[in-house]
């Protein structure tokens, strides 16, 4: 179905943000082909310069840019303000990506000339942006993709599309022109007529697996086009023989309830040793109990705004009813505290007892808690989904890590530390249903350019050899 309006609401109050016309494709895909060989043959350092004043813009807005993410998403300003920091640092972290992961290299080989290895831009990206952290998220793609020397079209979450129109304007109030990143919002219909668009020379998506998949889909036939997928996660997070009980239950509330649970590396299974588990879990409840849900702008500050939407508190609320239904055991009960709006309180269920658990990532404050009696079992049950984001260990001793990380299959594991705990200086990106292998943050610069291999010499020089008469 075509979606010709675009309207976004805040979650925390129902109210109309923004409303807008879809974008028009083939215009913007016409204007960054013209756009795209001038941009990518500017020097590298004016490409720098120009990002490096768009986080100066950033600072200059930083306000008003996370007051505008606070209200589309429902987040708490406190979070939202962090997400704008890291929009900043995004920019510094992308130049030195690039120049580790894409520099240039020579290697002199006397008679035989030079021997080079360049990058190059890929030419025209799509970026399809999320909802959750509709800042940081499409940014992340965005300025190594710049960088690199590509143009730019961000079609963003229509449930987030004042937030990516505010990213955009501030790289063209730095200077940026216009036709090298450009705003197209749009509903899914948009974002599939930019997926297979022949003007489009790569696809920079995140968000669900089941949008990543039908891009995949899509795109089989089609190798000459980059595809770079970040589809979330199911999560686990292991608690494993430790006497620091508080500390673990700390862990285990920011892993699984941060954001409202709406962050790809959110853990959605606890996996419990037995001796552990009542202890623990009367720790995780009473601190779940403390838990503050509000609006963005509440005082004192919410931990934990609403979900994005009243849809998704339905889904989330039916899953965790189904749980009971199939024999889960309510440790801590999700509530609508604020009837339609799409406020929820975090829910614990220990889903032990049931033995088919479905295999999806359920996109919220929703925890579900596994016990086991042996380390093996509790590596097999980390390992017991198709997805394979982040992992982590809290507890145990250096061997158990040593064990956890060389059998986790996850693109992030952590020892001691939230599964949230990841570093845009290090690659993000997962296997299985994840991901499909090319990691972002630090290594995004990858698949924004591709290597050119060179032997070159200032004048011919050839010479035949076996297999010739003579003359």
């Amino acid at each position: 179905m075509t979606v010709s309006t675009i309207i976004s609401h805040e979650p925390a109050t129902g109210e109309e943000l923004w409303r807008g016309a879809a974008g028009d494709v083939e215009e913007a895909v016409a204007r960054a082909r013209h756009a795209w060989p001038g941009w990518a043959a500017q020097p590298l350092a004016n490409r720098i310069e120009l990002v490096r004043r768009f986080a100066n813009e950033v600072r200059r807005t930083a306000e008003d840019f996370a007051t505008l993410v606070a209200r589309e998403t429902g987040k708490p300003l406190w979070e939202a303000r962090a997400e704008i920091e890291g929009v900043i640092n995004k920019v510094e972290i992308s130049v030195r990506a690039y120049a580790e992961r894409s520099a240039q290299r020579k290697l002199n080989s006397a008679l035989k000339g030079t021997a080079a290895i360049r990058h190059k831009p890929h030419g025209v990206l799509a970026v399809l942006g999320p909802f959750n952290s509709p800042a940081f998220l499409p940014n992340s793609h965005i300025l190594p993709a710049l960088v690199a020397g590509n143009a730019v079209i961000l079609k963003p979450s229509e449930k987030a599309p004042a937030s990516g129109e505010f990213l955009v304007r501030c790289f063209h109030e730095a200077g940026l022109p216009e036709d090298v990143l450009q705003f197209v919002p749009g509903g899914p219909d948009t974002g599939q007529e930019l997926v297979v668009h022949a003007g489009v020379d790569g696809v920079l998506f995140t968000g669900s697996v089941q949008t990543g998949i039908a891009i995949n889909r899509r795109l089989a036939v089609n190798p000459g086009k980059i595809v770079a997928l970040e589809m979330g996660g199911n999560n686990p997070l292991v608690v494993w023989n430790t006497p620091i009980v508080a500390d673990a239950a700390v862990l285990v509330i920011q892993s699984a309830f941060s954001g409202a649970g709406q962050r790809c590396t959110a853990a959605r299974r606890l996996i419990v040793q037995d001796a552990m588990y009542d202890a623990l879990m009367d720790e995780v409840k009473r601190l779940a109990d403390r838990i503050i849900v509000g609006a963005p702008f509440d005082e004192p500050s919410p931990f934990m705004g609403p979900v994005i939407d009243p849809a998704t508190a339905d889904a989330l609320t039916d899953s965790f009813l189904y749980f009971l239904s199939q024999g889960g055991k309510a440790i801590k009960h999700m509530t609508r505290p604020k009837g339609d709006l799409p406020f929820i309180s975090p829910g614990i269920i220990d889903v032990t007892a049931i033995k088919e658990r479905p295999d999806v990532e359920l996109f919220g404050p929703l925890l579900q808690v596994i016990r086991v009696s042996s380390f093996d079992e509790a590596i097999g049950e980390a390992n017991n989904t198709r997805f394979g984001l982040c992992a982590s260990l809290v507890g145990g001793s250096p061997e158990d890590y040593n064990r956890f990380w060389s059998n986790v299959r996850a693109g992030l594991i952590n020892w001691n530390r939230s599964t949230n705990g990841s570093s845009s200086a290090a690659p993000l990106g997962g296997l299985g249903l994840s991901g499909n292998h090319r990691p972002s943050a630090f290594y995004a610069a990858d698949y924004c350019a591709y290597p050119v291999a060179s032997t070159e010499l200032e004048q011919p020089r050839a010479m035949l050899g076996v297999g010739f008469r003579d003359a």
